[in-house]
Formats: C-alpha cells, sequence, structure tokens
C-alpha cells in the first residue's frame, strides 16, 4: 500500500496552469525528490500535499485516507522549510517540542521524544540555547529535529539545505540521508539540485512546466533520459544533443573520447575543474555546432587544436526532434574505428557511431 497517492493534481490561476494532472505515489520509507527548474511547479506541489495551497483539482490520499481539502494541522504530516522557520525567542528544546507541546502530548513523552531525538541529531549539548546562537548546520538539524520528534507518517521537505555553504550542504546531504535510512521516514523532498536528488533519492520525480517530464530512479533518468528535457537537465555538463536532419544524437560528455580516427573537431576552449577538465570543441560537418568532452585531470588545449572524435555506439541517446521524446528505434549512422586516442584512451578501439 502506498503511503502518499496523487491523482489528477492540477493548480491554476485564472488561464494559467502551474501544475497539470500530476500523478505519482511514494511507498512506505521511501526517499523521493521533486526535481526540476525555478518555476515548474514542484514547490506548489509540495504546498497542496501539506495543505498550504487549495488544488484546483486532484486528490491527495495518505494512507488511503483522503486529506485533499484537510487544514495543514489535520493531514498528519512533518514539514521542514527552507528558512528553518525557528522561534528566536525560544530555546532549541523548546522549538523542537512546540508543535507536541500544541497538540497536548503529555510531558514525560515529550520529554522522551526530546532525548531521543537529540541524539539522532547531534544536539544534546544545544538544547538550552537559542537559534541565534547556532551554525546555519545547526539551526537545520533543529528544523529536522522537530519534524522527526512529530513522529509524522510523511515529512515534507522544501529545498532544506539550499541556505548552507557548499562544504556545509555536501556534509548534510549524507547526514540527512543516513539519519533517513535509519529511521526508515518516507520523505518527500523538493529541490531544484539535480546533485541533491541524484545523491539521496530513492527515486526521482523530474517536474518540467508543471509536467511530470519522467519519473524513476537516479541511473534511470541519466542512462536512459525518455526527452531532450531530461537529458539536458540531469547531468553536469549536460548531455549533448547534434541536431541530424529531424533527430537528435544524444552523448554524454564522458563517453566522447579522441582517437586516430574519427570525426574532425576544433578545440574552442578549455575549463579546469580540478579533477576534471571540460573541452569544448565545434563539428565543422555538422554545422560548426559545440560539444563538449570531459577528460580527467587537467588538460590544456589550445584553441584552434584539430581533434578526431569518437564515442561508443551504446552510448548513444536518439530524440525526434520536433516533439523532444527518445526514439527506441536504431537509425542508422556513418561509423568509424578509432585505433588509438591522443589523450587518454590509448587502448580504445571499439565501433564508435560519429553521425
Amino acid at each position: 500500500m502506498s503511503q502518499l497517492q496523487v491523482q489528477g493534481l492540477c493548480k491554476a490561476w485564472g488561464e494559467s496552469r502551474v501544475v497539470s494532472e500530476l500523478n505519482f505515489s511514494i511507498e512506505p520509507g521511501e526517499f523521493v525528490a521533486l526535481l526540476g527548474p525555478s518555476g515548474c511547479g514542484k514547490s506548489t506541489t509540495l504546498k497542496m500535499i501539506a495543505g498550504l495551497e487549495e488544488p484546483t483539482s486532484g486528490v491527495i490520499s495518505l494512507n488511503d485516507r483522503d486529506i485533499t481539502h484537510l487544514a495543514p494541522g489535520k493531514r498528519g504530516l512533518a514539514m521542514v522549510f527552507q528558512s528553518y522557520a525557528l522561534f528566536p525567542h525560544l530555546s532549541v528544546a523548546e522549538n523542537i517540542l512546540f508543535g507536541l507541546k500544541a497538540r497536548r502530548v503529555a510531558a514525560d513523552e515529550c520529554q522522551r521524544r526530546l532525548k531521543q531525538v537529540a541524539e539522532l541529531v547531534d544536539l544534546g549539548a544545544h538544547l538550552n540555547k537559542k537559534p541565534g546562537q547556532l551554525s546555519g548546520g545547526q539551526c537545520q538539524r533543529v528544523a529536522l529535529a522537530r519534524a522527526i520528534v512529530a513522529q509524522a507518517p510523511l515529512c515534507l521537505m522544501d529545498e532544506p539545505l539550499s541556505n548552507l555553504d557548499a562544504k556545509l550542504r555536501n556534509e548534510m546531504r549524507a547526514e540527512l540521508r543516513a539519519l533517513q535510512q535509519r529511521l526508515g521516514m518516507t520523505v518527500l523532498y523538493v529541490t531544484h539540485d539535480q546533485v541533491e536528488a541524484m545523491s539521496m533519492a530513492d527515486r526521482i520525480l523530474l517536474l518540467n512546466k508543471g509536467e511530470l517530464a519522467q519519473e524513476g530512479t537516479p541511473e534511470a533518468l541519466y542512462n536512459r533520459p525518455e526527452n531532450t528535457f531530461v537529458a539536458r537537465f540531469i547531468g553536469n555538463p549536460p548531455m549533448n544533443l547534434i541536431e541530424q536532419g529531424g533527430s537528435l544524437l544524444g552523448v554524454r560528455p564522458e563517453h566522447i573520447y579522441t582517437a586516430e580516427q574519427g570525426l574532425g573537431a576544433q578545440v574552442t576552449g578549455c575549463d579546469y575543474h580540478g579533477a576534471d577538465t571540460i573541452i569544448d570543441v565545434q563539428l565543422p560537418v555538422f554545422g560548426n555546432q559545440v560539444v563538449k568532452l570531459r577528460k580527467p585531470g587537467h588538460q590544456v588545449l589550445p584553441v584552434g587544436m584539430e581533434l578526431k572524435l569518437g564515442w561508443p555506439s551504446e552510448h548513444e541517446h536518439r530524440f525526434d526532434k520536433a516533439s523532444g521524446q527518445r526514439l527506441d528505434s536504431s537509425l542508422a549512422s556513418p561509423s568509424t574505428k578509432p585505433s588509438s586516442s591522443s589523450l587518454n584512451n590509448p587502448s580504445k578501439t571499439e565501433s564508435s557511431h560519429v553521425g
């Protein structure tokens, strides 16, 4: 039985439809990321599930109970906000227990839960402090503790790590995922950051303009995107899409290699990232379309340098140019058989499709 069931969920303001016919479910103990660019409708979807926004149409069920039109406080949900939403005049302990006291949970039960959750999120030494005395990461732990202590069947998280610096975000991602798995929490996590979604979620719901572009595991979205939006949104740098008549040929930057024989290309720039280098090249045979290659380490290639490129045919993706949808049928394309690589793949000899 699904913990959360969303059927035909829509939200419109006048003629503008922000969320359109969303259908998905979340199983008990599952970590699901609601991912997409700004303005795609992900936060609006979360607000409708939380009861903070009224749906135009559709049904939201939690444990087989219709909660579509219930007040937020009667839905039995926990929520972690982007802004922490802590009371500055209350101590950490009082912030954590605020919801329980509002629901008149017995004092001894409150203290039992407080002790348990403080150990889980490592806040035992900070319970008497005020939020103003805490770091950003500690404030986020207080917000998480407040959600955990409620023991709700579903926890909604609205970009909870976006206010933290990059190093702390990485640490909190690992902590949050480990905590969710340890407690068996069911989580719906809204984010615009594909790294968060790919590294934390069991399953991703990728939204585009209020519609579900693709649903699946992180590996499925990365290795088999169903359309060009998914192909370009998932991956950094995104998938290269090379126009070929009425279709688009997709190849990820890490799958392109240089060789003695292959498709002619010309270097237009290099972007060093530390662990690897992203190389931009033009393809004269395709009207100087630019594609990106990912090479390990520090690669310094002069602008204008001539290269020969190839890629394994099993890493090709084909999309319809007009609709953007994936083409499953194999489309014939010329191939070459490079014998060696001039940079990092000297043993590469397999056949590669190069358009």
